[in-house]
């Protein structure tokens, strides 16, 4: 598999037709290298959108840059070497390897010939270098796949801001569409529920089940963002296949910075309190991450579990993320083939000759 910043997909033989229509799957990002030097510039740029933090620019620029970026890099940079591969980073390597995997399976779907490419929001291969690479291929139709199966402005909507400025530069921009969220998509829902039966029929059953989704300030929660909505419903959905009730299968949210409210009850506290109360094996998913990365590998699997047996736990077993599996190669699929409804590329339907 190449590179992420060369990756768009096979080019094909030259007696093919020509590739029309394109699937740009977009991640957070990662440094490119576990060292402060190479985590500051990603950092300043992840906690410089105004869609993360939106405290007053003037304001959180000197926070940012007069204190953040002077000590966060290398506390992050010891983070990420814990969990750095002889690969790189598990996140790009493993969306790497999805996109690679959704190329293959399109091109097995899809009536005519469709590229898979892959973008970061944060850091390399960015959203607009890869749709402005898109269109000098020729690219004239654009669906936009953000890996967050939630919506929070926090991500999904800073996607969004992406491919809008990107567009703005483009002469003559592909068609547009872009998928806000699959959170409660019936593909996606058995794929994570078949994937932690199976991880259980492999390791055994813990005493709970804990889903741990990533956290936003609970005021973005209360200005309108349906981030807490779709998580709780993706739980309920979870907890519906998996015929748990709600004392075996609770919601947490993780990754917490600064000061203020974040949605509750918090991973870390919600870890140690169960150890306390007698449970002594617990099963942690992460629904809200397509891709296993620093949140979860280190986060999750290591500092939690730490938390876990400080507070008299035995063992904290962290379920891994769907990463390049088949079940969702085939969930985001079937996505694509829905959402690109209407476009021949994706539409078996479609009359010859229809754009």
């Amino acid at each position: 598999m190449p590179r992420s910043h060369d990756y768009t997909g096979p080019a094909g033989d030259s007696d093919d037709p020509p590739v029309q229509a394109a699937v740009l799957l977009v991640n957070l990002g990662t440094p490119d290298a576990p060292t402060a030097q190479a985590v500051r510039p990603y950092l300043a740029e992840f906690l410089g959108d105004a869609r993360v933090i939106d405290y007053p620019r003037w304001l959180w620029w000197l926070v940012l840059h007069g204190v953040i970026l002077r000590v966060r890099p290398a506390r992050s940079a010891h983070a990420y070497q814990r969990i750095w591969t002889a690969q790189g980073s598990p996140l790009r390597v493993g969306s790497e390897a999805l996109a690679g995997r959704l190329q293959e399976e399109l091109s097995r779907r899809c009536p005519r010939p469709v590229r898979v490419a892959l973008a970061m929001r944060y850091g390399q291969p960015s959203v607009p270098q890869q749709i402005e690479r898109l269109q000098r291929e020729g690219i004239r139709r654009l669906l936009v796949l953000p890996l967050y199966p939630q919506y929070s402005a926090t991500s999904t909507g800073s996607v969004i801001d992406a491919v809008a400025d990107a567009m703005k530069s483009l002469r003559w921009p592909p068609e547009l569409r872009i998928v806000n969220d699959y959170h409660a998509d019936a593909a996606h829902i058995e794929a994570l529920a078949a994937s932690i039966e199976r991880w259980w029929a492999t390791h055994g059953r813990g005493e709970r089940l804990l889903l741990s989704f990533h956290g936003i300030p609970e005021r973005y929660a209360a200005a309108g963002d349906p981030y807490a909505d779709q998580c709780h419903a993706t739980a309920r959905a979870l907890r519906e296949r998996l015929q748990l009730d709600e004392s075996s299968l609770l919601v947490s949210f993780q990754s917490r910075v600064g000061r203020e409210r974040w949605l509750q009850p918090y991973t870390d506290t919600t870890v140690r309190a169960l150890a306390a109360s007698g449970v002594k094996r617990l099963d942690v998913a992460c629904p809200g991450f397509s891709v296993d990365c620093l949140e979860t590998l280190e986060e999750i699997a290591m500092q939690n579990h730490d938390f876990f047996r400080e507070a008299g736990g035995d063992a904290l077993r962290y379920i891994p993320a769907l990463n390049d599996t088949p079940a969702q190669v085939d969930s985001l699929a079937r996505l694509v083939l829905r959402h690109g409804g209407g476009w021949a590329e994706f539409d078996a339907g479609s009359a010859p000759g229809q754009p």
